[in-house]
């Protein structure tokens, strides 16, 4: 009894085929070779930007120890995702049940990172301009610590959710997989088992994932607004707002991307719709994000010619 009961549990389906981004066979190439250099620069990029803070001494403060965790989690999260929507791109590409459920998981755990690691940024930049007097206080090295604990957390937390409740879904319809990675609502448009619980888990921790940040986010930004205003001079508001400048278009192309695919009900959003969507955060974004910090950022750039300087006197 025991025995029928472990079989009728186990899922039947033990691999599945990724579609992958797009079935026209003339657009595959041409796609391969854009994702490919997209991948090749997100890695580069941040990569890059990790070694240039750390061997930067007038890079280790409090705003750039939270960007090198950023480039850390956008490496990873293109490292989970676009090498196997590359081999999509070109053949049929088969993952096996355990490699699918490992991917959703750590994609899933860097995503959500993602969203309250912006958020403490934010938190960060508020505590800059509006309190500059305590900011040593306020943002320790003992908070900054715990806050990058608590995003990791946060991560681990909602992926572990998603993934216990997704191993109990039964996949018996089909192993063809309208996607091209192992994403919650494609698994779910194939499951032969009751899916509420998981729609509902899905939506509730991507509200607070999504809603939670965006709030801290724009409370944090409106108190820098107002702390801004009152200054007299121009160039000196110019200066003040510089620093979030790169922020807001991080957050502002993460966060919008993000709600458009997973604030809404699985029913009435088009998984085609959500490739495309999710291509800007899985792919896009982590490529855009060191460009955007480093190209609008003074002291990146004085860095970067320091490092070069010092490699080319040796």
């Amino acid at each position: 009894m025991r025995v029928k009961m472990a079989e009728r549990n186990h899922s039947t389906v033990i691999q599945f085929i990724l579609i992958g981004l797009i079935e026209k066979t003339e657009l595959q190439l041409p796609l391969f070779l854009i994702f490919l250099g997209i991948y090749v620069a997100t890695a580069l990029g941040n990569l890059s930007m990790v070694i240039l803070i750390l061997f930067s001494p007038q890079l280790h403060t409090r705003m750039y120890y939270f960007l090198t965790s950023v480039s850390f989690i956008d490496f990873c999260q293109s490292t989970v995702i676009t090498p196997k929507m590359l081999v999509s791109l070109i053949i049929k590409y088969v993952i096996s049940y355990p490699e699918c459920i490992a991917q959703f998981y750590f994609f899933c755990t860097f995503a959500v990172a993602e969203c309250h690691m912006l958020a403490a940024m934010a938190y960060d930049r508020y505590a800059a301009i509006c309190n500059p007097l305590i900011y040593n206080v306020t943002m320790s090295s003992q908070v900054c610590s715990w806050l990058v604990t608590g995003v990791y957390g946060m991560g681990l937390i909602s992926s572990t959710a998603h993934t216990v409740f997704l191993l109990r879904v039964q996949f018996c319809k089909a192993d063809i997989l309208n996607h091209y990675f192992c994403d919650l609502f494609p698994l779910l448009e194939l499951s032969c088992s009751r899916t509420f619980i998981n729609e509902v888990l899905a939506l509730s921790f991507s509200a607070f994932n999504i809603i939670v940040p965006a709030l801290i986010i724009l409370s944090s930004y409106i108190f820098i607004i107002v702390s801004i205003l009152p200054i007299c001079s121009t160039k000196g508001r110019s200066k003040a707002f510089s620093t979030c400048s790169s922020h807001i278009s991080a957050v502002a192309v993460f966060y919008g991307s993000t709600a458009f695919m997973y604030l809404q009900p699985s029913s009435a959003s088009s998984i085609d719709q959500g490739k495309v969507s999710s291509v800007f955060y899985t792919v896009v974004v982590p490529m855009l994000n060191p460009l955007i910090y480093s190209l609008r950022n003074k002291d990146v750039k004085l860095a970067l010619k320091k490092l070069l300087g010092k490699k080319n006197y040796l």
